[in-house]
Order: C-alpha cells, then sequence, then structure tokens
C-alpha cells in the first residue's frame, strides 16, 4: 500500500484525483464511489476537465453498489446520486455508467449480471470510500473476502449513518446490491479516500489491523496496487504515521 496523508478533504481530493487522472487520459474504465469521502476527488476530476486537462467522453465507469428497490432517477439512488455530484458535470456519456439494475423484481439474479458486465470489461482504477465499521461498498462486517457481486442486507450502522439523505429513518432502504470484496480486489487498482475523525478506527483497521472479515476493508492488504489518501483526522490512529510520510517521499516517480 501507499499511504498518503493530507492535511484535509480537499487536498485528499487533489491527491485521489491525480492517481486516478492518468487513466482517464488512457482511455480506461474506472469505477466511482458514492458517499461523502470522495467528493473532492470529483471536484478535482472537474476542475480538471473543465481546465481542458480531462475528457470522460469515452471513458466507461461502474458504480459501486446501488439500493435495492430504487429507480435510477430516484433522488437517493446512487445511480443519481453520482450523475448529480459528478458525470453530469463533465462530458460522461450517460449509457457508458453503469448500475446494478435495482428495479428488478430479483435482485440476485441482477447482481449476477452485474459481476458477469463488470467481468467482461474489467476496471482499470476503482475509487473506493470506507465506512465507520471498515465496510467497502456495501459489503458489511462478515463478508466473504473473495465473494462476487451480491445482494446485501444493511448494517444498522449503516442505514443510520446513510438516514441523513432521507426524509426519515424508516425510508432508508434495508438491502443494497453491491460490488463483492472479489469483485473491487479485481480491479487492476485502488484508490481509496477517507477523511475525518469518525473514519479513523476504519483506516486503522485496513492499514495496520489484521486481516479480516469483521474489517471488509483489511482485504486491501492483499491487493498489489493500493493508494490510501486520507486527512489528518483519518490518520489519526495510525501508529506509523512517520514511516508513511517517509515512504511517500522516498517513492520513486
Amino acid at each position: 500500500m501507499d499511504i498518503f496523508i493530507r492535511a484535509n478533504a480537499q487536498e485528499v481530493g487533489e491527491t485521489a484525483a491525480g492517481v486516478i487522472a492518468p487513466f482517464v487520459k488512457q482511455g480506461r474504465t474506472i469505477g466511482l464511489a458514492t458517499g461523502s469521502s470522495p467528493l473532492t476527488t470529483y471536484k478535482e476530476l472537474i476542475r480538471l476537465y473543465e481546465d481542458g486537462d480531462l475528457s470522460f467522453r469515452t471513458i466507461q465507469a461502474f458504480l459501486l453498489d446501488e439500493y435495492v428497490g430504487l429507480s435510477r432517477e430516484d433522488v437517493n439512488s446512487y445511480f443519481k446520486t453520482i450523475r448529480n455530484e459528478f458525470t453530469a458535470h463533465v462530458d460522461f456519456v450517460d449509457s457508458n455508467v453503469h448500475s446494478p439494475d435495482s428495479t428488478d423484481p430479483d435482485p440476485y439474479h441482477a447482481a449476477a449480471l452485474y459481476e458477469e458486465k463488470i467481468s467482461a470489461s474489467g476496471v482499470a482504477i476503482q475509487l473506493l470510500g470506507v465506512g465507520v465499521n471498515g465496510h467497502i461498498g456495501f459489503n458489511e462486517p462478515t463478508s466473504a473476502l473473495q465473494g462476487p457481486t451480491k445482494v446485501q442486507a444493511l448494517h444498522p450502522q449503516t442505514i443510520k449513518d446513510n438516514a441523513r439523505f432521507f426524509n426519515s429513518l424508516e425510508e432508508v432502504p434495508t438491502h443494497a446490491m453491491t460490488q463483492g470484496l472479489g469483485t473491487i480486489t479485481r480491479a487492476e487498482n485502488i484508490v481509496l479516500v477517507a477523511t475525518g475523525m469518525a473514519k479513523a478506527d476504519a483506516i486503522w483497521g485496513i492499514v495496520e489491523g489484521p486481516l479480516t472479515a469483521m474489517c471488509p476493508g483489511s482485504v486491501l492488504q492483499l491487493h498489489p496496487n493500493v493508494t490510501i489518501v486520507v486527512d489528518e483526522a483519518a490518520a489519526s490512529r495510525l501508529e506509523h504515521a512517520d514511516y508513511y510520510r517517509t515512504m511517500e517521499q522516498l517513492k520513486l516517480r
């Protein structure tokens, strides 16, 4: 892993976008995540597009996950969220942004189809956030470390965390379709972003903790090309933060 510690969320986004940009310039397929942590990354990618440094016109993208039962046009669907926060602000073609069919009456069938689609295309670089319990995508604790795209019942903490986007806790869907940990780690490269003190335990678990299904993000320890970009608050539990800073300085460009 490459661990990059930045002063604040804006610098996290700038660094993460700098990791992703070369793949966009090469026309490679990218994976997109929703949530608060990736927002500054998307803002920086939008800036690069507006400055004429990037184009997404030919890029294929795969969303990490989607709520079961919400149509693409639902304001709380992840397809709509990604569109509002990122893809509509650059020259993405909507049909090139792929997500699970969350309205399929058989979500398990839809998850299997999405797995096949991702496997056929491949993902050059996957952007990730992380939940406070260490989940990536919607892979909650005890998820299979090599599992495929699946239907996931959401942890009560995840439902509580996401209630801020809905009118009430009762409106938050209880299930989602998510790329499995095996699907995610088939991406050639992964960049994970996290900001804030609430993510400090999860970042410790991913970077320095044991490999365990109780911290799903720890599976990234097995991947050969992972970049973790965090702010000082999210890095506050890391015991070897000075070492990571030194390794960044010594990294060959």
